[in-house]
């Protein structure tokens, strides 16, 4: 999964959150799945505990499979597929409008 990195700002292109942009916080690589920030809400019962001692219901992020997702495009806004190139003899992440793609991790 290449494509993807933490830190990079996806759109979620299937789903109930179709359309929403956050940034990629974790990428469950065994499972091809990503976590997305603010993406995929969920409720949990949680019961009190010594670090939570009120308990009660938390929301908290669901992974969302990483085909779900697509890399934003730095300079049109919109999703983009990647390619990979060489500039100055490193391996970059490049979207359709030319410009590389960088993680804000």
């Amino acid at each position: 999964m290449s494509r993807l990195k933490v830190g990079d700002l996806v759109q979620v292109t299937h789903g109930r959150d179709k359309g929403k942009q956050g940034r990629l916080t974790r990428i469950l690589v065994d499972d091809d799945r990503v976590i997305v920030e603010g993406i995929n809400m969920v409720t949990r019962s949680q019961r009190p505990t010594a670090r939570n001692q009120q308990g009660g219901q938390i929301r908290k992020e669901a992974s969302i499979h990483a085909s779900n997702v697509m890399p934003v495009d730095p300079e049109t806004g919109k999703p983009t597929r990647v390619k990979h190139t060489e500039v100055d003899g490193k391996k970059t992440r490049v979207g359709k409008s030319g410009k590389a793609i960088a993680s804000q991790s």
